[in-house]
């Protein structure tokens, strides 16, 4: 009977039986991992974080990250591993200090082309108006109770990009990671659905029939960049330099954008290095990022009215992000003789590619012949710089 009891002791049966949270956010990690191998929704960080929350709730297996106390921020890397487990050394190591966020920025500029933008370059701008989402919510989340630090992590779900939201709520409010990272990954995932919607709300049939070739032709540009490729390297460079003046603290992402676009634009040279940023680089931080994320989502943590209002606040910033990019065009084509499809703001988020493309085939439904991808993408693009320089304002003003 006492082997029998010490077995049963070792097992976490126990704890589960008084603890029926933790069987609601096995579910949760469950339904994340349905999400990504099933439905291929953001299935590079919908699976490690689904993963991360399942090892989290695994009672008595000591893989669930502890809230930043007095206590364990006060110790050193190695009495963080040594007491509190292999993944806080890795949430304090990686997540905390604000490292991978950054790194895989860089590998998204390795990947990023900015040809589109700069051959568009009057379409970046909707990349701006589509932040509309960010400054809403967080006017919202601030009178729905939550503290400005609060509000603004989750304001700037509504740029739609993971690690600039992951960064931003480390920085302002690090107790709401996990539902944070959920919604915004789940919201990208969800794209081909939102767009969608809010394009059917807030459009015309007519509006969605003006063909971007076609008004290029009747109003071509009339200073097209001559040595593309020079300015390719030199966007990066001249980028990065007024960021870092204007926006210093959006520099840690803006910089390793433009880093690893920079590496990937220069050619042969450091082609060895932007094949590196955006491959196993970018995908040994993904994991980690997507682990130790998930790892933070304990029931303690992640069941409470906070995390439901999150996920609605997450969607509202979405749909008005969107909402805003459309209809700064519409503001625009008031006053413009060479007409701008809407469907161009609709993806001034920073889902990329998944927005440009999803707007691609809108157009492509409503006429056969509007290929909208190339002119999507200025846009598209415009919205990854337009939403870390809005998480670089946030940070400066609440942190």
């Amino acid at each position: 009977m006492e082997i029998l009891r010490k077995l049963f002791e070792m097992t976490s049966i126990g704890d589960m039986a008084f603890s029926p949270g933790t069987f609601i956010m096995l579910l949760i990690g469950l339904s994340l991992l349905y999400l990504g191998v099933v439905k291929k929704y953001e299935p590079l960080l919908l699976v490690p974080i689904g993963f991360g929350l399942l090892l989290a709730n695994a009672l008595k297996g000591g893989m669930s990250v502890v809230p930043g106390t007095d206590e364990i921020m006060h110790l050193s890397l190695l009495e963080i591993a040594k007491d509190y487990g292999i993944m806080n050394f890795l949430y304090y190591s990686l997540i905390k200090t604000g490292l991978l966020p950054p790194i895989i920025f860089m590998g998204v500029g390795a990947l990023t082309d900015f040809g589109p933008m700069l051959r568009n370059l009057r379409l970046a701008f909707f990349g701006a108006a589509a932040q509309l989402g960010i400054f809403t919510v967080v006017m919202a989340a601030v009178a729905a109770g939550f503290t400005m630090k609060e509000a603004g992590a989750l304001g700037i779900i509504g740029g739609a990009d993971g690690p600039t939201a992951i960064y931003t709520t480390i920085i302002l409010a690090p107790h709401l990671l996990g539902p944070i990272a959920i919604a915004a990954y789940s919201y990208m995932a969800l794209v081909p659905v939102i767009i969608p919607f809010m394009v059917r709300l807030t459009t015309s049939k007519n509006e969605l029939l003006i063909n971007m070739k076609q008004q290029e032709k009747m109003y071509p540009n009339k200073r097209p960049i001559k040595n593309l490729k020079m300015a390719k390297i030199l966007f990066p460079i001249v980028t990065g330099g007024i960021v870092a003046i204007l926006v210093p603290s959006s520099v840690p992402l803006i910089g390793f954008l433009m880093f690893g676009n920079l590496i990937k634009e220069i050619g042969v040279s450091t082609e060895r290095l932007s094949k590196e940023a955006a491959g196993s680089i970018m995908n040994t931080a993904t994991i980690f990022l997507g682990l130790t994320v998930g790892a933070t989502m304990t029931a303690e943590t992640f069941l409470n009215p906070k995390t439901l209002m999150i996920i609605v606040g997450g969607f509202l910033a979405f749909c008005i992000s969107v909402a805003g990019g459309i209809y700064a065009v519409k503001i625009y084509n008031l006053f413009s003789k060479k007409k701008i499809n809407p469907l161009i703001g609709a993806t001034g988020l920073s889902a990329v590619p998944m927005a440009s493309r999803v707007a691609n085939e809108i157009g492509l439904k409503n006429d056969p012949n509007n290929h909208l991808l190339q002119y999507a993408m200025a846009s598209n693009i415009s919205g990854v710089i337009g939403s870390a320089v809005a998480a670089g304002v946030m940070i400066s003003f609440l942190a």
